[in-house]
C-alpha cells in the first residue's frame, strides 16, 4: 500500500483543509467539492485523509462496517445476529474508497455472485463501492464527467443513505451512508444541479501565484516523494494533533450552543443571496457549529459564519444575468454588507 502524503504538510491549500476537516467532524454537512487547478493536491488532500482520520467500531465480519452501537442503522445480516446475542466488534481504519469515472454499475451498487451462482448454485450478494464507503468516505475525481446513470444513483443513495439492490432474483437493501467528496476541473464541464446541491461545502482551489509558498510545496513534494518514511515523521505529531482535535470537535459538537440570533443571521444572508430551499441555511449554520466544535468554542459567533460562508453558499447561488461576478465573490459582498467590520 503507498504511504499517503501528510495531511499538515499540504501547503497553500487552507480553505479546502479546512473544509475536510470540518466534514470529518460532522459527516451530517454532505460532503465536500473540490473545483481548480490541476496539480492543486485536491487529490492529495482526499489520499491523506484516510490516514489522518481516527479509527471507528465496527462489528466483525460485518460486509458493510456497522456500527454495534446505532442498532437503528444496522444491516440486516447484522439484525439476524443480534437476536442471539451482543454483536462482536473491533477498531478499524475508516474507509476512503475511489469510484473510478468508469466503473460499472454492477460495481458501484453491487451485483449477483458469479462464482457462489456457478460452483454452488446459490443466490449471493456481491456488495459495491457503495457498500464499502458505508460510514466513510467515498471520494470521486473528475465527478462532473461522471456518467448520468451513475450520478442518479449517487443522487438516490445520498438522500436515503442507503442502497436498494433489485436485480437477477436479488432484492437487498443495505446502509450506504458515507460523505461525498469530488474534485474536478470546471474547464472540462459544469455539475449538474441536482449532484452539485448534494455536496455540503465547496471549496475553490487556484494554484498559489506567490514564490515562497509555490517553492514551499515544491520541496515538500520532492523530500516526500524521496523518503515517503522520513518525511511523513516529521509531521506525525501535527497529524496526530489534528486527529484528536477531530475525536474532541465530535465529542464537543453536541453541546456547542448556536444562538437564535447567529441562526437569523444566517437565514438573512441565505435571504440575501436568494438561495433555493433551506438546505443552504441548514448546511452552514452546521458547518459554523463543527467549526466552532474544532475550535473549541461553546457558542456559534458571527465569526464562525463569516469563515464558512462561502464554502457552504457559493454553489448553491442561481445565475444573476445581471451581476456577472463569480460565486465567491457574490458571497463575499453580501457577508461584507450584512456584517459590516
Amino acid at each position: 500500500m503507498a504511504l499517503a502524503f501528510p495531511f499538515s504538510a499540504i501547503a497553500g491549500q487552507d480553505e479546502m483543509k479546512r473544509a475536510i476537516v470540518i466534514a470529518a467532524v460532522d459527516p451530517g454537512i454532505g460532503g465536500v467539492l473540490v473545483f481548480g487547478d490541476r496539480g492543486t493536491g485536491k487529490s492529495t488532500a482526499v489520499r491523506a485523509l484516510a490516514a489522518l482520520l481516527p479509527p471507528m467500531r465496527m462489528v466483525d465480519d460485518c460486509r458493510y462496517r456497522c456500527d454495534p452501537a446505532n442498532t437503528a442503522r444496522l444491516c440486516d445480516e447484522c439484525q439476524a445476529r443480534l437476536q442471539t446475542g451482543p454483536l462482536p466488534a473491533h477498531m478499524g481504519p475508516v474507509a476512503v474508497v475511489d469510484l473510478p469515472l468508469g466503473a460499472s454499475e454492477d460495481r458501484v451498487v453491487g451485483a449477483l455472485d458469479l462464482e457462489r451462482a456457478l460452483s454452488r448454485g446459490e443466490k449471493a450478494f456481491e456488495p459495491g463501492l457503495l457498500a464499502r464507503a458505508n460510514r466513510g468516505f467515498l471520494y470521486v475525481d473528475e465527478v462532473n464527467l461522471l456518467e448520468d446513470h451513475i450520478v442518479d444513483l449517487l443522487i438516490d443513495v445520498a438522500a436515503s443513505g442507503e442502497n436498494v439492490v433489485e436485480r437477477d432474483g436479488l432484492s437487498i437493501r443495505h446502509p450506504a451512508r458515507f460523505v461525498l467528496v469530488g474534485s474536478g476541473n470546471p474547464e472540462e464541464g459544469e455539475l449538474r444541479p441536482q449532484l452539485l446541491d448534494r455536496f455540503g461545502l465547496s471549496v475553490e482551489v487556484k494554484t498559489p501565484m506567490d514564490l515562497p509558498t509555490r517553492i514551499d510545496i515544491v520541496r515538500r513534494r520532492d523530500a516526500f516523494e524521496r523518503d515517503p518514511e522520513a518525511f511523513i515523521a516529521l509531521y506525525a505529531e501535527q497529524d496526530a494533533a489534528l486527529r484528536a482535535g477531530i475525536l474532541a470537535a465530535r465529542a464537543r459538537i453536541g453541546a456547542v450552543d448556536v444562538p437564535d440570533a447567529v441562526l437569523e443571521q444566517a437565514s438573512q444572508l441565505c435571504i440575501n443571496l436568494g438561495t433555493d430551499g433551506l438546505r443552504a441555511e441548514l448546511t452552514l449554520m452546521r458547518a459554523a457549529r463543527a467549526l466552532a466544535a474544532f475550535e473549541g468554542a461553546g457558542t456559534v459567533t458571527q465569526a464562525h459564519l463569516r469563515q464558512i460562508a462561502a464554502p457552504s453558499l457559493r454553489h448553491r447561488l442561481r445565475r444573476n444575468v445581471l451581476d456577472d461576478a463569480g460565486s465567491t465573490t457574490r458571497v463575499d459582498r453580501a457577508v461584507a454588507e450584512l456584517f459590516p467590520a
